[in-house]
């Protein structure tokens, strides 16, 4: 079915939004990475709630302070980080369906859980298409991220005015735990046994250097590893740099590196990655093949 296309217009934002769906996937090759969303049980509830195709395309806001205007009626959902959210200056649900009318404004302020907020639309936002995905990324869609006055198309959804007799109520406890769980990487048996104890007994914090590229830890790993050859990476690896920098490599990053591969998060555990912020602690646990 063909529904009527408007926009919704982006009054204020900060560094980092985007435009994020499931990715784009077999085009490793050509040196594109997947990219597409950080947080996936978020973009699945979202998506859920709405009632959208599994690969809707949703915004991805990783700093407070981000302001939009809807120009038609339709129904949002949130997930993700916890903030203070106003719709017309109002206070409203973190959680649940949201009924838009025309010209409503939606402001997301201060994070007080997580580090991304998810905002999805009924029907998914429909910016273009490039190798089978709306995801943003530098150097193949037009823009990277959002500016204040970029305009974003949705479709109208005209019965967007529901009643509801129960919300639905999003937790945020499966991101809060600071354990994630990894397996061994290609290279992690180069690793010393000394150096295999501190990495998985020990506490590690998120730097300031955090992206969608990737997550850095704050505390150094001892590295004698010899040098490696250049080998694929997947969204997950966690490469050791020759200085002893453990890097955590998330949807954007390159699809091959030279550091070694010591570990690999696992699917659940990339999710709870992502809504680490800056000065957040992990603990690094084993799982077995």
């Amino acid at each position: 079915m063909n529904r009527e296309i408007t926009t919704a217009t982006v009054l204020k934002t900060g560094p980092g939004s985007s435009v994020q769906d499931l990715g784009r996937w077999g085009h490793a090759s050509f040196g594109v990475p997947v990219s597409g969303i950080l947080d996936l049980r978020s973009f699945h509830w979202i998506n859920h709630l709405l009632q959208n195709q599994k690969n809707d395309a949703v915004l991805e806001i990783s700093q407070p302070g981000f302001t939009i205007q809807f120009d038609s009626p339709t129904s949002i959902a949130l997930a993700g980080a916890t903030a203070s959210i106003k719709l017309n200056g109002q206070d409203t649900e973190n959680s649940g369906l949201i009924p838009i009318k025309r010209k409503d404004i939606l402001e997301i302020g201060g994070i007080s859980a997580g580090a991304r907020i998810y905002l999805g639309i009924r029907f998914g936002f429909k910016t273009e298409k490039i190798l089978g995905s709306r995801s943003f990324y530098e150097g193949l869609t037009k823009i990277s991220q959002l500016s204040k006055g970029s305009k974003i198309p949705y479709s109208i959804d005209s019965g967007a005015t529901p009643i509801y007799n129960a919300k639905a109520r999003w937790s945020v406890d499966w991101y809060q735990n600071e354990t994630i769980f990894v397996y061994p990487g290609p290279d992690f048996s180069l690793l010393k046994e000394n150096v295999k104890e501190k990495l998985l007994n020990e506490t590690f914090r998120i730097s300031q250097l955090s992206n969608r590229m990737g997550i850095q830890l704050l505390e150094l790993l001892e590295n004698e590893l010899p040098e490696l050859p250049t080998n694929p990476v997947y969204p997950g690896t966690i490469q050791l740099t020759s200085g002893g920098k453990l890097l955590i490599l998330l949807k954007d990053a390159q699809v091959t590196g030279g550091y070694p591969r010591i570990l690999q998060l696992d699917e659940e555990s990339q999710w709870v990655i992502a809504q680490k912020k800056p000065g957040d602690l992990i603990q690094i646990k084993l799982k077995k093949l």
